[in-house]
């Protein structure tokens, strides 16, 4: 079973990430006043993902292997976790705190992350299953820092997870 280590949002696209205690995601829309529920992320409306996830295993890594540190937020995902392959939370359903989620694509790195972490190298840093997933919010709840991430089982109806993003995304 992984765990939450640290939680991140911003309100607007290509702002600074800020840590946060604790969250309140909500159902089909993200985490309360982070960029990508405003509509204010640097892709919206385009390339939206609800929120996203990134091991902390894979930053220490980054950071023994690059001497990059990504510690401070520059990730620009909203949950770091521990003990848990994010990878094999694709098409899966997982409880953390009070929310549930269901992981939905790779959330690869872009140019748009190294310009706003300032360092360069950062983009190729989370390139190899490192740049974490996108996840949507199934169940509303709190999410703090310290939360148990518990896997739920497979997603059961994926097809109409895609067609709903897919509305969301274009509107509908």
């Amino acid at each position: 079973m992984g765990r939450v280590e640290a939680i991140w949002i911003t309100d607007e696209g290509s702002a600074p990430m800020e840590s946060q205690e604790s969250v309140q995601a909500v159902a089909n829309r993200g985490i309360r006043g982070d960029r990508y529920m405003r509509g204010t992320g640097y892709y919206s409306p385009y390339d939206v993902c609800e929120t996203t996830f990134i091991e902390s295993e894979a930053i220490e890594a980054i950071r023994d292997e690059q001497g990059i540190d990504l510690s401070d937020g520059r990730h620009r995902r909203n949950f770091v976790t521990s003990g848990v392959a994010v990878h094999d939370l694709l098409d899966q359903r997982f409880r953390v705190g009070r929310a549930v989620f269901e992981g939905t694509r790779p959330r690869p790195p872009c140019v748009h992350v190294e310009q706003v972490a300032g360092e360069e190298g950062v983009s190729r840093a989370l390139t190899d299953g490192r740049g974490g997933i996108c996840a949507r919010v199934a169940e509303s709840g709190r999410v703090e820092s310290g939360d148990e991430l518990e896997v739920l089982g497979p997603v059961e109806d994926p097809d109409g997870l895609i067609q709903a993003i897919r509305e969301r995304v274009t509107g509908g």
